[in-house]
Protein backbone atom coordinates (compact mmCIF):
# COMPACT_ATOMS: atom_id res chain seq x y z
CA UNK A 1 0.00 0.00 0.00
CA UNK A 2 1.39 3.42 -1.46
CA UNK A 3 1.10 5.95 2.07
CA UNK A 4 -0.27 9.22 0.61
CA UNK A 5 -0.42 12.25 2.22
CA UNK A 6 -2.52 15.64 1.06
CA UNK A 7 -1.58 19.00 1.55
CA UNK A 8 -4.73 21.97 1.40
CA UNK A 9 -7.34 19.01 2.57
CA UNK A 10 -9.58 21.53 3.91
CA UNK A 11 -10.48 22.44 0.26
CA UNK A 12 -12.82 21.73 -2.46
CA UNK A 13 -9.79 19.89 -4.40
CA UNK A 14 -8.54 18.26 -0.63
CA UNK A 15 -11.46 16.80 -0.47
CA UNK A 16 -12.22 15.47 -3.27
CA UNK A 17 -8.45 14.29 -3.27
CA UNK A 18 -9.25 12.44 0.16
CA UNK A 19 -12.27 10.60 -1.41
CA UNK A 20 -10.25 9.36 -4.11
CA UNK A 21 -7.20 8.26 -2.05
CA UNK A 22 -9.82 6.09 0.57
CA UNK A 23 -11.66 4.62 -2.54
CA UNK A 24 -8.48 3.53 -4.03
CA UNK A 25 -7.13 -0.31 -3.26
CA UNK A 26 -3.34 0.28 -3.97
CA UNK A 27 -2.83 3.17 -1.04
CA UNK A 28 -3.93 3.91 2.37
CA UNK A 29 -4.09 7.70 3.32
CA UNK A 30 -0.64 8.94 5.45
CA UNK A 31 -2.54 12.09 7.11
CA UNK A 32 -3.59 15.59 5.63
CA UNK A 33 -2.96 19.33 6.43
CA UNK A 34 -4.33 22.63 5.94
CA UNK A 35 -2.44 25.78 6.56
CA UNK A 36 -1.37 27.13 10.08
CA UNK A 37 -4.45 29.04 11.48
CA UNK A 38 -7.33 27.34 9.25
CA UNK A 39 -10.08 26.51 11.23
CA UNK A 40 -9.94 23.28 9.95
CA UNK A 41 -6.86 22.68 11.87
CA UNK A 42 -7.67 19.86 14.37
CA UNK A 43 -10.77 18.54 12.62
CA UNK A 44 -11.37 14.81 12.04
CA UNK A 45 -11.36 13.48 9.20
CA UNK A 46 -14.13 10.93 7.80
CA UNK A 47 -14.21 7.81 6.44
CA UNK A 48 -16.30 7.20 3.18
CA UNK A 49 -18.99 5.98 5.39
CA UNK A 50 -19.23 9.36 7.70
CA UNK A 51 -17.35 7.51 10.30
CA UNK A 52 -14.24 9.32 11.80
CA UNK A 53 -10.78 8.07 10.52
CA UNK A 54 -7.65 7.97 12.86
CA UNK A 55 -6.77 11.26 11.66
CA UNK A 56 -7.35 14.60 12.47
CA UNK A 57 -6.20 18.18 10.24
CA UNK A 58 -2.75 18.94 11.28
CA UNK A 59 -0.69 22.24 10.40
CA UNK A 60 2.97 20.61 10.93
CA UNK A 61 3.34 19.76 6.76
CA UNK A 62 7.31 18.61 7.61
CA UNK A 63 5.59 15.49 9.66
CA UNK A 64 3.29 14.62 6.81
CA UNK A 65 6.59 14.51 4.42
CA UNK A 66 8.23 12.26 6.59
CA UNK A 67 5.29 9.58 7.06
CA UNK A 68 4.42 9.56 3.24
CA UNK A 69 5.59 7.71 0.63
CA UNK A 70 3.98 10.73 -1.77
CA UNK A 71 2.29 13.58 -1.45
CA UNK A 72 0.05 15.75 -3.08
CA UNK A 73 -0.39 19.72 -3.37
CA UNK A 74 -3.64 21.16 -4.47
CA UNK A 75 -2.81 24.98 -2.54
CA UNK A 76 -1.11 28.12 -3.79
CA UNK A 77 2.17 28.63 -5.84
CA UNK A 78 3.64 30.39 -2.78
CA UNK A 79 2.22 27.02 -0.56
CA UNK A 80 3.73 24.90 -3.13
CA UNK A 81 7.16 26.76 -2.73
CA UNK A 82 7.00 26.17 1.06
CA UNK A 83 6.00 22.20 0.43
CA UNK A 84 8.86 21.62 -2.55
CA UNK A 85 11.66 22.16 0.07
CA UNK A 86 9.80 20.26 2.66
CA UNK A 87 9.80 17.34 -0.22
CA UNK A 88 13.64 17.70 -1.16
CA UNK A 89 14.72 17.91 2.42
CA UNK A 90 12.48 14.65 3.26
CA UNK A 91 13.44 13.30 -0.02
CA UNK A 92 9.40 12.30 -1.24
CA UNK A 93 7.90 12.59 -4.39
CA UNK A 94 5.56 15.28 -5.05
CA UNK A 95 2.55 16.13 -7.25
CA UNK A 96 1.47 19.66 -7.54
CA UNK A 97 -1.83 20.49 -8.88
CA UNK A 98 -1.46 24.10 -7.70
CA UNK A 99 -1.77 26.21 -10.50
CA UNK A 100 -1.46 30.01 -11.36
CA UNK A 101 2.53 30.22 -11.00
CA UNK A 102 4.74 33.67 -12.44
CA UNK A 103 7.95 32.70 -14.05
CA UNK A 104 10.18 33.70 -11.34
CA UNK A 105 8.27 31.34 -8.38
CA UNK A 106 8.16 28.54 -11.43
CA UNK A 107 12.22 28.99 -12.04
CA UNK A 108 12.02 28.72 -8.00
CA UNK A 109 9.77 25.37 -7.95
CA UNK A 110 12.23 23.58 -10.24
CA UNK A 111 14.75 24.54 -8.30
CA UNK A 112 13.98 23.70 -4.92
CA UNK A 113 12.94 20.25 -6.71
CA UNK A 114 16.16 19.63 -8.84
CA UNK A 115 16.86 16.32 -6.96
CA UNK A 116 13.63 14.83 -6.65
CA UNK A 117 10.80 13.10 -8.32
CA UNK A 118 8.24 15.81 -9.18
CA UNK A 119 5.11 15.28 -10.88
CA UNK A 120 3.08 18.92 -11.91
CA UNK A 121 0.31 19.17 -14.03
CA UNK A 122 -1.89 21.88 -14.84
CA UNK A 123 -4.94 19.23 -15.17
CA UNK A 124 -4.85 15.71 -14.14
CA UNK A 125 -8.01 14.77 -16.19
CA UNK A 126 -7.57 11.90 -18.81
CA UNK A 127 -9.66 13.92 -21.62
CA UNK A 128 -7.57 17.12 -20.80
CA UNK A 129 -4.48 15.54 -21.28
CA UNK A 130 -5.31 13.53 -24.59
CA UNK A 131 -7.06 16.75 -25.51
CA UNK A 132 -3.24 18.60 -25.24
CA UNK A 133 -1.75 16.31 -27.21
CA UNK A 134 -5.23 16.34 -30.20
CA UNK A 135 -4.22 20.60 -30.16
CA UNK A 136 -0.59 19.80 -30.78
CA UNK A 137 -1.43 17.86 -33.94
CA UNK A 138 -4.06 20.40 -34.83
CA UNK A 139 -2.15 23.24 -34.76
CA UNK A 140 1.09 21.47 -36.16
CA UNK A 141 -1.20 20.54 -39.23
CA UNK A 142 -3.42 23.57 -39.98
CA UNK A 143 -1.52 26.44 -41.27
CA UNK A 144 -1.27 29.80 -39.81
CA UNK A 145 -4.62 30.89 -42.04
CA UNK A 146 -6.16 29.05 -38.74
CA UNK A 147 -6.20 31.59 -35.83
CA UNK A 148 -6.32 29.89 -32.81
CA UNK A 149 -8.58 31.40 -29.76
CA UNK A 150 -8.52 29.13 -26.44
CA UNK A 151 -12.01 29.63 -24.46
CA UNK A 152 -12.13 28.79 -20.62
CA UNK A 153 -14.80 28.79 -18.27
CA UNK A 154 -14.81 27.91 -14.57
CA UNK A 155 -16.81 28.60 -10.89
CA UNK A 156 -16.78 31.70 -9.42
CA UNK A 157 -14.59 30.84 -6.86
CA UNK A 158 -11.18 30.69 -9.32
CA UNK A 159 -8.08 32.63 -8.17
CA UNK A 160 -6.11 32.78 -11.20
CA UNK A 161 -6.92 33.42 -15.04
CA UNK A 162 -6.15 32.22 -17.99
CA UNK A 163 -6.58 28.81 -15.95
CA UNK A 164 -3.22 26.41 -15.46
CA UNK A 165 -5.35 24.04 -17.95
CA UNK A 166 -6.34 27.23 -20.74
CA UNK A 167 -2.06 27.98 -20.73
CA UNK A 168 -1.18 24.38 -21.01
CA UNK A 169 -3.53 23.66 -24.30
CA UNK A 170 -1.84 27.49 -25.09
CA UNK A 171 1.61 25.84 -24.77
CA UNK A 172 0.36 22.60 -26.46
CA UNK A 173 -0.73 24.85 -29.96
CA UNK A 174 2.52 26.89 -29.44
CA UNK A 175 4.70 23.86 -29.55
CA UNK A 176 2.63 22.42 -32.68
CA UNK A 177 3.20 25.86 -34.31
CA UNK A 178 6.88 26.00 -33.09
CA UNK A 179 6.51 29.00 -31.64
CA UNK A 180 6.64 30.77 -27.90
CA UNK A 181 3.78 31.32 -26.58
CA UNK A 182 4.59 34.27 -24.41
CA UNK A 183 5.45 36.16 -26.79
CA UNK A 184 2.62 35.11 -29.59
CA UNK A 185 -0.44 35.18 -26.71
CA UNK A 186 -3.26 37.87 -26.77
CA UNK A 187 -4.42 37.53 -22.70
CA UNK A 188 -7.00 40.50 -22.78
CA UNK A 189 -9.10 42.62 -25.08
CA UNK A 190 -10.55 45.65 -24.54
CA UNK A 191 -11.65 48.94 -26.47
CA UNK A 192 -10.22 49.76 -29.75
CA UNK A 193 -7.57 46.44 -30.27
CA UNK A 194 -7.45 47.01 -33.99
CA UNK A 195 -7.33 43.75 -36.11
CA UNK A 196 -6.13 40.50 -35.03
CA UNK A 197 -2.03 40.18 -35.11
CA UNK A 198 -1.84 37.22 -37.19
CA UNK A 199 -0.34 33.94 -35.64
CA UNK A 200 -1.58 34.91 -32.08
CA UNK A 201 -3.25 32.63 -29.80
CA UNK A 202 -6.01 34.48 -28.11
CA UNK A 203 -7.48 33.83 -24.29
CA UNK A 204 -11.02 34.38 -23.27
CA UNK A 205 -11.97 33.56 -19.40
CA UNK A 206 -15.63 33.64 -17.75
CA UNK A 207 -16.42 33.33 -14.52
CA UNK A 208 -19.62 31.77 -12.77
CA UNK A 209 -21.40 29.59 -10.79
CA UNK A 210 -20.18 25.94 -9.89
CA UNK A 211 -18.46 25.07 -12.94
CA UNK A 212 -15.70 22.31 -12.44
CA UNK A 213 -14.15 23.16 -15.60
CA UNK A 214 -15.08 24.00 -19.04
CA UNK A 215 -12.15 24.83 -21.96
CA UNK A 216 -12.48 24.58 -25.84
CA UNK A 217 -9.83 25.45 -28.71
CA UNK A 218 -11.10 27.20 -31.56
CA UNK A 219 -9.03 26.70 -34.96
CA UNK A 220 -10.73 29.51 -36.85
CA UNK A 221 -10.42 29.78 -40.95
CA UNK A 222 -12.17 31.15 -43.44
CA UNK A 223 -14.80 29.52 -44.45
CA UNK A 224 -14.16 26.75 -41.05
CA UNK A 225 -13.55 26.22 -38.08
CA UNK A 226 -12.34 23.05 -36.14
CA UNK A 227 -13.23 23.31 -32.15
CA UNK A 228 -11.13 20.64 -30.07
CA UNK A 229 -13.21 21.34 -26.66
CA UNK A 230 -13.68 19.54 -23.21
CA UNK A 231 -16.53 19.57 -20.03
CA UNK A 232 -15.47 18.63 -16.30
CA UNK A 233 -19.15 17.69 -14.50
CA UNK A 234 -17.25 16.43 -11.28
CA UNK A 235 -14.04 17.49 -9.72
CA UNK A 236 -13.24 13.84 -8.40
CA UNK A 237 -11.83 13.62 -12.35
CA UNK A 238 -9.25 15.43 -11.30
CA UNK A 239 -9.16 14.23 -7.90
CA UNK A 240 -8.62 10.13 -9.29
CA UNK A 241 -5.98 11.45 -11.61
CA UNK A 242 -4.13 13.01 -9.32
CA UNK A 243 -4.09 10.03 -7.36
CA UNK A 244 -3.29 7.57 -9.99
CA UNK A 245 -0.29 10.32 -10.89
CA UNK A 246 1.07 9.73 -7.61
CA UNK A 247 0.75 5.90 -7.42
CA UNK A 248 2.64 6.18 -10.48
CA UNK A 249 5.74 8.66 -9.57
CA UNK A 250 6.43 6.49 -6.37
CA UNK A 251 9.59 4.83 -6.96
CA UNK A 252 10.99 7.33 -10.03
CA UNK A 253 14.22 8.49 -10.68
CA UNK A 254 14.50 12.30 -9.58
CA UNK A 255 13.40 14.83 -12.37
CA UNK A 256 10.14 16.90 -13.93
CA UNK A 257 7.01 14.62 -14.89
CA UNK A 258 3.33 15.70 -16.06
CA UNK A 259 0.72 13.97 -17.25
CA UNK A 260 1.64 12.87 -20.39
CA UNK A 261 4.22 10.69 -19.00
CA UNK A 262 1.59 8.78 -17.06
CA UNK A 263 -0.51 8.18 -19.22
CA UNK A 264 2.24 7.20 -21.88
CA UNK A 265 1.30 10.43 -24.14
CA UNK A 266 4.39 12.15 -24.03
CA UNK A 267 5.59 13.46 -27.56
Amino acid sequence: MIRIGLLGIGGRMGQALLKAVLECPEAVLSGGVARPGSPDVGRALMALDGTPLDFRISDDASALFAQSDVVIDFTTPKASLTHARLAATHKTPLVVGSTGFNPDQQAAMDQETAHIALLQAANFSLGVNLLHALVRQAAQALGPEFDIEILEMHHRHKADAPSGTALALGEAAASGRGIDLASHSDRVRDGITGPRTEGHIGFATLRGGDVAGEHAVLFAGTGERITLSHQAFDRMIFARGAVKAALWLVGKKAGQYDMMDVLGLKA
